[in-house]
């Protein structure tokens, strides 16, 4: 806060009066010098010397009247610059005593002031301490809301449990009321089955000893068709000779591809022909001497090595077709030679069932094969 000090403010007003009177003294004393020097220098003037003087002694009569004037002009504001210090000084008195009891009413203010301000700080104390108290109890009624949330929540939640329970004991009821009656409908199923089941047992004698029957006649029938296999598989090496392209294996023979077929393709060779030609006469032989209630075929299956089918290939996409289409050409060629289509049966299985390992020539060349087996229908 800022103090008024007036008693000790230094009073300029006489220096400023003195200042004054000096400079309108030395504003006279210039004038006469610049009148008395004009006046000399008119003097000397021969042209106008007279004249001169007169006008001279009319400037210098004009300028005593108003030296005169300026002499009362001064005396009359020295008197009233005397009168105006007496009432400044009068003034100060009473603006000095003025200003001791508006320093005694700013010090009043400043110790009002101080009293206001740490009354405020505190208030201010008071208040941030109260914030500080209505922050806690906000954190606690949010604590108070989750907690009530929270418990509103588990009595739903039980609510909805002991819901379940009533619900899983009519299910149950109920459930038990249907096993009850299940139970009685298949007691009663049960007396009825087992009645059933007697009547079954006598049937099913009665069909084991049919199925013993057929299963008898059945290895009979297959007894005389592994003779006839191997009377078969005879006949067709002895038609062929003694050569390594035609071999068997079990209960089929294997004719190699490559003497039927040329490389990559499933048009007979002439060659292949003849070897077919050899089989196809065989085959009707076993056409007369296989009993005519014995259902029974030839099966003819194609089978290639793993080399891929060229791309672009327009006949056929890959080996498994290449296959079937290469025993079909078989059945085909014996169907011309005499041997009756509905014994004959072409199957295709590419490179899935290799006679040997696809690692060199000679086993890939093996693979190459067409074979022919003699089983039932």
């Amino acid at each position: 806060m800022f103090r008024l000090n007036f008693r000790n403010k230094p009073n300029t007003w006489p220096a400023f009066v003195d200042l004054f009177s000096n400079l309108v003294i030395i504003l006279i004393f210039l004038l006469i010098v610049f009148v008395f020097l004009w006046t000399t220098t008119s003097v000397f003037n021969k042209k106008a010397g007279v004249q001169t003087i007169a006008d001279l002694k009319q400037i210098n009569a004009a300028q005593v009247a108003q030296i005169n004037q300026m002499n009362a002009d001064n005396e009359e504001a020295m008197r009233l610059l005397i009168q105006a210090r007496a009432e400044l000084l009068s003034n100060q008195d009473e603006i000095d005593s003025q200003n001791l009891s508006m320093i005694d009413v700013i010090n009043a203010y400043e110790n009002e002031v101080s009293k206001v301000k740490a009354s405020d700080d505190a208030a201010r104390r008071e208040v941030a301490s109260l914030r500080e108290q209505l922050e806690q109890a906000n954190a606690v009624k949010e604590q108070l809301a989750e907690l009530e949330k929270q418990r509103r929540e588990l009595q739903d939640k039980m609510q909805k449990q002991v819901d379940v329970q009533q619900e899983l004991i009519g299910l149950q009821e109920s459930e038990m009321a249907k096993y009850t009656a299940e139970l009685e409908r298949l007691n009663a199923a049960l007396g009825a089955a087992d009645q059933e089941l007697l009547s079954q047992q006598a049937k099913y004698i009665e069909m084991s000893n049919s199925l013993n029957k057929a299963l008898a006649d059945k290895v009979a029938e297959l007894q005389d068709m592994r003779e006839y296999q191997s009377e078969f598989y005879r006949a067709v090496k002895i038609a062929l000779g003694d050569t390594e392209s035609v071999t068997a294996d079990g209960d089929r023979f294997i004719v190699q591809s490559d003497i039927l077929f040329p490389t990559g393709s499933y048009r007979l060779s002439d060659a292949g022909k003849k070897q077919l030609k050899i089989i196809s006469d065989v085959i009707r032989d076993m056409e007369k001497k296989i009993p005519s209630d014995i259902e029974w075929i030839i099966r003819v299956d194609g089978h290639t090595d793993n080399k891929p089918v060229v791309p672009g290939n327009r006949a056929y996409s890959n080996n498994m077709e290449l296959s079937l289409l290469r025993a079909t050409a078989v059945v085909n060629e014996l169907v011309r030679d005499g041997v009756a289509r509905k014994r004959l049966v072409p199957t295709g299985f590419g490179d899935m069932y290799p006679f040997a390992p696809n690692t060199d020539k000679a086993n890939m060349q093996k693979n190459r094969r067409i074979e022919l087996k003699l089983t039932n229908k």
